[in-house]
């Protein structure tokens, strides 16, 4: 039972360093590769931060880590035009980005690269789904004449989490033994 109750619970070790993720992929955020019209933009490894609590700590913890990523990120530049749209871009796809602790105990066990991949690769999936329901629903005005909304909101997410993605697995690849340095084998 004690087990349990400390699984669950926030110690002051993953505070601080949900806190450094949150920091981290602020000022990471800030230094922006290139910036899409509509918003959107490909930075040099805004999200590794959070993957990186995710993985440590796993999906829950990875969730609110990243959802209050994306309250700041929103407050600090974000662009709102309705509270569910600002929901749809800037709480919710951060926080999934905690997805990518699905398979922190399996990275915890096995030290490999494929649970990181894994894992990122549907956080990715996750926050481009919530991003284009945003592009959809809210910004379907931008859409070219004769193109619909859904093919204008897949392209245009797509063009810049594609790269986001990439740049977050060379990273993520080029630092797994340093993620797995205090980690034991499970």
């Amino acid at each position: 039972m004690q087990n349990n109750q400390t699984k669950s619970s926030w110690t002051t070790k993953m505070l601080v360093e949900g806190a450094l993720a949150i920091a981290l992929s602020f000022v990471l955020a800030r230094f922006r590769l290139f910036q899409m019209p509509q918003g959107g933009e490909i930075t040099p490894g805004q999200m590794i931060p959070l993957i990186i609590f995710s993985l440590r700590y796993g999906a829950k913890k990875g969730f609110l880590i990243g959802a209050v990523y994306g309250i700041l990120d929103m407050i600090f530049g974000g662009y709102v035009i309705h509270p569910i749209q600002a929901i749809l871009d800037y709480p919710m796809p951060y926080g999934l980005i905690g997805l990518s602790g699905l398979y922190s105990e399996e990275f915890k066990r096995t030290h490999q690269f494929g649970p990181i991949l894994k894992g990122t690769l549907i956080a990715i999936i996750a926050r481009f789904v919530t991003h284009v329901l945003s592009g959809v629903v809210f910004f379907s005005s931008y859409a070219p004449e004769g193109q619909g909304a859904l093919a204008y909101s897949l392209v245009y997410n797509a063009s810049y989490l594609a790269v986001e993605y990439a740049i977050a697995l060379v990273i993520l690849f080029l630092l797994k033994n340093f993620l797995t340095k205090d980690l034991p084998k499970m």
